[in-house]
């Protein structure tokens, strides 16, 4: 069963079957979002994604960053990333007739808490290049 169905630019439909969420900026006690904090916390959620599921590729939708009218601190300018950090994980028919399926983890940030679905998914994930990027698996 799958939590959510996602139709792709392309035209594929895509099935989430796992789905991990959590806040970007929790756990940050001090300091404010900048650039650099938010490379660090990028760099650190794409190394994660691709460590939980170590045999599916991984690819990484860039995130919108916002610049807010806020006075620059020590460590330059506010830039703020959506505020909730997504890992799903993805299976669709398989590019290759003979295999079963095709899969594909995508980590991205959304700017609320809900299961991306149908065609308003968030314009990042609909332009996947699902034929370039996924892997075609057997069960």
């Amino acid at each position: 069963m799958s939590l959510s169905r996602i139709v792709l630019l392309s035209g594929r439909s895509i099935r989430l079957t796992e789905l991990r969420m959590s806040s970007t900026y929790g756990g940050m006690l001090e300091g404010y979002p900048c650039k650099r904090i938010n490379d660090l916390k990028i760099g650190w959620f794409q190394r994660w994604a691709e460590s939980a599921f170590p045999s599916t590729p991984v690819h990484f939708v860039e995130p919108s960053r916002e610049c807010p009218d806020e006075p620059a601190g020590a460590f330059g300018p506010v830039e703020v990333l959506p505020s909730v950090a997504c890992v799903g994980l993805f299976d669709s028919a398989p590019l290759d007739p003979s295999m079963d399926a095709s899969t594909l983890v995508v980590a991205w940030f959304q700017s609320a808490p809900q299961v991306p679905a149908g065609e308003d998914a968030d314009p990042g994930l609909r332009g996947i290049d699902w034929d370039g990027l996924a892997q075609d698996c057997e069960f």
